[in-house]
């Protein structure tokens, strides 16, 4: 896993990112606009989606280790706004006191477990910070005023993502290849993609040229892996379809 905020401060920027989220969802014309970085969702679907979320790892970390999850509540957010609000925060400080609750180390099912990411409250508290700071993004977006987003929590997002989501001992099936991802902010990231798996790390001074590299701020290549920019978003180097294989990649574990 690499360096990222204490356990203490990514309770903080999850309820921060949620005001946010709150805020922005507030501001927009109705709940019934769409978000146009979530194609077929309205402001609505954003938030149930996101609420129903964080009442699920709240259940996932109070259970602690176990072979599956707990389902998800079934129940609709309600409708009107002001209650939406309510209903949302509710939900985000269940998380945020089960966190609290169970301490960094509490070990917990996750779907990520076969990676880098921990299978502990401490990973599951990084990547809620990520879903809430993206879902802020599309709430934004969709209010139509969009903010920048910190610096460092991008870039944690940028590398929680690699840990996360593109890390597996599932073999990748095309030809090896690496990727570079390089912020404008002055951090670079290696992700490996051989027989063994895909391994992201930081970049080393003597790094070998990749089979393709990405240029942006920290930002652009968040929004980029997240499926909220493209490649013509940024500056590319090397061949493109390293970025397809990788887009359309299910591994299996």
């Amino acid at each position: 896993m690499t360096d990222s905020f204490e356990y203490s401060a990514l309770l903080r920027l999850i309820e921060e990112r949620s005001a946010a989220f709150r805020s922005a969802v507030a501001a927009a014309p109705g709940l019934d606009v769409p978000v146009p970085s979530c194609p077929e969702w309205t402001l609505f679907d954003l938030v149930q989606h996101l609420g129903t979320g964080q009442r699920w790892w709240a259940a996932i970390v109070a259970a602690g280790p176990a072979e599956a999850p707990p389902a998800k509540d079934p129940a609709q957010a309600p409708g009107e706004l002001d209650a939406l609000l309510a209903w949302y925060a509710e939900s985000n400080e269940l998380l945020l006191s089960a966190l609290r609750e169970a301490g960094p180390e509490r070990e917990c099912w996750t779907w990520w477990s076969a990676g880098l990411s921990p299978a502990n409250a401490r990973g599951v508290a990084r990547r809620r910070v990520h879903e809430v700071l993206v879902h802020t993004y599309d709430a934004q977006l969709a209010a139509g005023a969009v903010e920048p987003m910190p610096v460092d929590v991008a870039l944690d997002g940028l590398a929680e993502f690699l840990d996360t989501c593109n890390s597996t001992p599932a073999a990748w099936p095309h030809e090896p290849a690496t990727i570079h991802y390089h912020a404008t902010e002055g951090r670079s990231w290696l992700l490996a993609l051989d027989g063994t798996g895909a391994w992201p790390a930081p970049l080393p001074d003597d790094a070998a040229p990749a089979s393709a590299s990405a240029t942006g701020t920290a930002e652009q290549l968040l929004l980029f892996v997240w499926g909220r920019l493209t490649l013509g978003d940024l500056k590319t180097e090397g061949e493109p379809r390293v970025f397809e294989q990788l887009i359309a990649w299910e591994p299996e574990v």
